[in-house]
């Protein structure tokens, strides 16, 4: 033990209870510095003041230690693969952290590039510890890890959006009927309602400080941004949006849930997938609502089943996919039986090729793939439904694995408001190589991936009338759709697909 580590002051026992809570990841050890000024949250994924882990655990932190809680928000203007769509949703979202918070006591602060270095901002303020919030994808861990190497204060992040704490699943997992009795046998410990603590001490801003207004466009000035996706007038981004829409699908939505939920042309599904997404919401204030609706009303528990599958089974096994595979979003995450039929099909011949430009312009013979292709690019979004046979026909009409992979993976990237997700990816790899499914007969292309074809995709709803609205989708900004011809059939019909 060195010298320094043997001065260190002893880590407070009451800090040591913390660290051991299953949502609690240590990154850097220690005891707080007892120079410090405050407590710091950095918010990253967990875009919300209420209903947040993060921030209840920084608050009784902060309380304890007779300090107050900065919650901190890096707007950087390089985030991977992000574009003015995913910022202006962001943005949106901003005003209502900063409201909830203060409603808690809690200062909320906001810096955007160039001025948003974490290290400039924790010496700031003189951090005594900082809490932060998990996030498994490839880039956001890596940031979590250089964190912990470069600072010099306790760091810990909290697994605030997942129901059950993602290190009590502790390997990958095969499927969703895997996860699934995992999950659930856990579920009576972790879905209580959050209690949302107040700090019982305020900042005091110094004088001189930096802070951006939340109010304000973040990405002025950003000269590198790609500004070529256009923001959806049609939703609106932040936690009390996602409040709203959650209220309006527990009240009125889910006694329809399961007959509603695979028709794509009907407005039936809960929608949220986008705040989900940026931590606008989190999961366990969704399950809890829908618990809360079956209380009221018992009639509408095998609604609460189906969408529980959805919620909790399938996105938390795409979290536990997105953690164990660092190639998530590759062919390489395939299973062995998956590899060994793309081997064997690798050079079947295609009847027909679109390049990327042609699909993501929605340009190919399929009237139904087209119309899910334009409410991917004029919605933001894509009913899930659909977004199985969007990448199987991509999978169909490109040369190769190795192809139909990078532009699936580039059109999610791009036009989703919920892509650049685990859900995201576990989807592709789902619908392109089999993961997370089973063997099935073997056919050309496909080999023993399942195959969606657009006869049968299409008689499972009102198939011509999802085409049509698709088809007269507005603009992203609201304006109507410029007329759009029906594409040249090349000798086939929807059905014959």
């Amino acid at each position: 033990m060195t010298h320094n580590e043997d001065s260190a002051p002893p880590l407070p026992n009451f800090l040591k209870q913390l660290a051991d809570d299953p949502r609690v990841t240590v990154r850097r050890p220690g005891a707080p510095d007892p120079n410090g000024k405050c407590v710091v949250y950095w918010m990253q994924r967990a875009q919300r003041g209420v209903d947040n882990h993060a921030v209840n655990l920084a608050v009784g932190i902060a309380n304890r230690m007779g300090l107050p809680l900065v919650v901190y928000f890096a707007a950087i203007s390089n985030f991977p693969h992000a574009n003015l769509r995913h910022y202006v949703f962001l943005n949106q979202g901003l005003p209502d952290i900063e409201e909830d918070l203060a409603k808690r006591n809690i200062s909320f602060v906001m810096r955007r590039a160039p001025h948003e270095s974490h290290e400039r901002f924790f010496a700031d303020v003189q951090a005594a510890i900082v809490i932060g919030d998990e996030n498994p994808m490839r880039e956001p861990e890596r940031w979590r890890r250089h964190l912990a190497e470069t600072l010099r204060i306790p760091f810990w992040t909290v697994d605030t959006d997942v129901v059950v704490p993602s290190k009590l699943i502790e390997k990958a997992q095969y499927g969703a009927y895997t996860i699934r009795p995992r999950l659930y046998r856990l579920l009576p410990d972790y879905l209580k309602p959050y209690e949302n603590p107040h700090a019982e001490h305020a900042w005091q801003r110094p004088k001189g400080f930096h802070a951006d207004s939340v109010h304000e466009d973040i990405t002025r000035g950003w000269p590198d941004l790609d500004r070529s996706v256009e923001p959806v007038a049609a939703w609106q981004g932040g936690a009390h949006a996602a409040q709203k829409r959650l209220k309006l699908f527990a009240s009125k939505m889910l006694a329809g849930y399961e007959t509603q939920r695979n028709k794509p042309e009907n407005d039936g599904t809960s929608c949220m997938s986008p705040y989900l997404h940026y931590g606008h919401i989190g999961p366990q204030t969704i399950a809890l609502a829908i618990n809360a609706a079956v209380k009221a009303n018992p009639a509408f528990a095998t609604a609460r089943d189906s969408y529980f599958n959805e919620l909790i089974a399938w996105r938390e096994l795409a979290v536990n996919f997105v953690r164990f595979s660092p190639v998530y979003d590759t062919p390489e995450c395939a299973e062995d039986w998956a590899r060994k039929t793309l081997a064997e099909h690798a050079k079947d011949e295609r009847e027909v090729l679109y390049t990327q430009a042609k699909l993501e312009h929605a340009q190919t013979h399929d009237d139904l793939w087209n119309a899910a292709q334009l409410q991917m690019v004029r919605h933001g979004w894509m009913h899930n439904y659909l977004r199985m046979y969007w990448a199987k026909k991509i999978l169909e009409w490109t040369p190769d694995i190795a192809t139909a992979y990078r532009i699936c993976v580039h059109l999610n990237d791009k036009y989703f408001l919920d892509g650049r997700d685990p859900n995201g990816y576990a989807g592709i790899a789902w619908a392109l190589v089999g993961k997370f499914d089973r063997a099935w007969n073997e056919r050309p292309i496909f080999g023993k991936r399942r195959y969606m074809s657009g006869a049968s995709t299409g008689r499972k709803f009102d198939s011509k009338r999802y085409i049509q609205q698709m088809f007269a989708l507005p603009e992203p900004d609201g304006t109507p759709a410029k007329e759009r011809p029906l594409p040249a059939r090349q000798g086939a019909t929807l059905f014959d697909l």
